[in-house]
């Protein structure tokens, strides 16, 4: 999730000490980064889907078009177990806003 634009593990996040603007996946599913991401296909399994997009979101929020290098470290928080890192990254490159 996204605390007033910042990437927050919401796994680990006590809601009752969020003091700012909240955003989730579902208030991003008209943001150009999710039709990139399926552009790109970069959604295997989906289990790390959202986490991926709201940290792309984030990511580019802050630097419309990042290199490659600020992409993966951007991105590093987030782990894909199916191994799709190069497709996100293409998402990530590719995405318009």
């Amino acid at each position: 999730m996204l605390v007033d634009g910042v990437p927050t593990l919401s796994c680990i996040t006590l809601a009752a000490r969020v003091g700012g603007e909240v955003t989730t996946i579902e208030g991003l599913r008209d943001h150009p980064m999710v039709e990139a991401f399926v552009r790109a296909d970069a959604l295997q399994c989906g289990y790390c889907t959202p986490g991926q997009i709201v940290s792309a979101v984030a990511l580019v929020t802050a630097n419309p078009a990042p290199s490659d290098d600020e992409i993966r470290h951007g991105m590093a928080g987030n782990i894909c177990r199916c191994g799709t890192y190069p497709k996100i990254e293409e998402a990530i490159r590719t995405w318009r806003a």
